[in-house]
């Protein structure tokens, strides 16, 4: 919600900023035309008309202070300052001919503001002001009857119709630049409550795999220490024949992987990193990740590349990163048990990864529906979360994750993770 919030005031704090770009647009044509007046000599109550214009740039002074000294931007700021635009463009108007005068259609700024930036309420508000303005100018103001056929050398000129022409000339302008802006403004805005709902969604289902995860390592704790003691009878029982000697311990230690694994979960519920403060060097939280997924499938062979190079920067201790790289491995090794590749190469940076297994690779239907929970193409033998967990610890880090058929078979998994947000200082 403090999120929305910022991306509101946000919002509001560019269209102040665009309405100081309109108003300014708008003092400059003013200006231009009040010159060109005086310099034909026609008679003109100039004190007021340049008192107006030089109160909208008042007006736009404040806005600018405002800007400078407050990071919160509200709506009714922007309604104030339109109601200051209004208010200067009816001073102008009722010494400049009222109702008659050729740019009167600058009213329809201030409500084309507050119809895009604005909620109803003010937009209305804004809309009805201006219409009264105008409707009182019907009756009230200082006529001008002269500005119509003016000759000035050989040429005979209407000043109104003139008008009329730089009024069109300047509205066009103003509507093709700064109000399109205002609605990409809004477009944006709209994209970033998007993001917000969408995140927002996405905390929600982990929060709720988090509560599984704890529930599950609390029901696992018993079957587990029962397994665990039957397989150490069972061990001494069998103490005489090697070959199941053999598979009892590869069994202890599978179960004694399992319960530190619902230790973790457990010690570290609610935390980012595992190991908070903690920092190691790339190239050892590598190989202890490796080292890791060896001890849980030591009958799959990894073929492990790791560039021999002094760079070797030092990272956060963050176990979520390492089950990342472990279920990424397991999802390989499930496809080709015989054989998994695995390349790393890194700079100051960016870390890269590439897992390679030799399956039968990723269907068509299977790659546009990795990511999404509880999928899984391993029918009942996966739980369809590795490659979501994988990608939302990845996002954390701004990190991301590609799943491709290699060309020579199998799929080719690329993890692309910037070290920004892991790197720490060395002491």
């Amino acid at each position: 919600m403090h999120t929305a919030k910022q991306s509101i005031s946000n919002a509001t704090r560019l269209n102040m900023q665009r309405l100081m770009m309109v108003r300014g647009v708008v003092m400059a044509c003013l200006s231009l035309v009040i010159l060109a007046l005086y310099q034909a000599s026609i008679p003109m109550p100039y004190a007021p008309l340049i008192s107006a214009i030089a109160s909208l740039g008042l007006f736009s002074l404040i806005a600018w202070w405002r800007l400078r000294t407050s990071t919160q931007t509200s709506q009714r700021e922007l309604v104030m300052q339109l109601l200051g635009d209004i208010a200067a463009l009816s001073w102008l108007f009722y010494f400049s001919g009222g109702y008659s005068n050729p740019f009167i259609w600058m009213y329809l700024l201030p409500i084309t503001v507050a119809a895009v930036a604005l909620r109803t309420t003010y937009a209305w508000l804004i809309a009805g002001l201006s219409i009264a303005c105008y409707t009182l100018l019907m009756f009230y103001h200082v006529p001008l009857s002269h500005l119509h056929m003016h000759t000035h050398g050989d040429a005979k000129l209407d000043i109104h119709l003139v008008g009329m022409w730089i009024g069109f000339v300047v509205s066009s302008v103003i509507v093709a630049i700064f109000i399109a802006r205002i609605g990409q403004n809004l477009r944006d805005y709209d994209k970033k409550i998007a993001e917000v709902r969408e995140k927002a969604l996405e905390s929600e289902r982990m929060l709720a795999l988090g509560t599984l995860a704890t529930s599950a390592a609390h029901e696992l704790g018993t079957p587990l220490a029962t397994m665990a003691v039957v397989s150490k009878e069972l061990t001494q029982e069998y103490a005489n024949q090697p070959e199941l000697l053999a598979q009892l311990n590869i069994l202890q230690k599978q179960v004694s992987r399992c319960k530190e694994i619902l230790s973790s979960i457990t010690r570290n519920a609610g935390q980012t990193r595992a190991d908070a403060g903690q920092g190691l060097p790339l190239r050892e939280f590598l190989q202890d990740a490796i080292q890791r997924w060896r001890d849980t499938r030591p009958a799959t062979e990894l073929v492990v590349s790791m560039p021999n190079n002094p760079i070797d920067p030092i990272i956060a201790m963050d176990r979520t990163l390492t089950q990342a790289i472990q279920n990424m491995l397991d999802n390989a090794a499930d496809e080709s048990p015989e054989r998994v590749l695995f390349n790393a190469e890194w700079n100051e940076k960016t870390l890269s990864i590439q897992i390679r297994d030799f399956g039968k690779g990723l269907s068509t239907e299977t790659k546009k529906q990795l990511g999404t929970p509880f999928f899984t193409s391993k029918n009942e033998l996966g739980m369809g979360l590795g490659v979501y967990l994988t990608q939302t610890t990845l996002a954390r880090y701004d990190g991301e994750l590609n799943l491709n058929n290699h060309v020579e078979g199998g799929v080719l998994t690329m993890l692309n993770l910037p070290l920004k947000k892991l790197r720490l200082e060395k002491p």
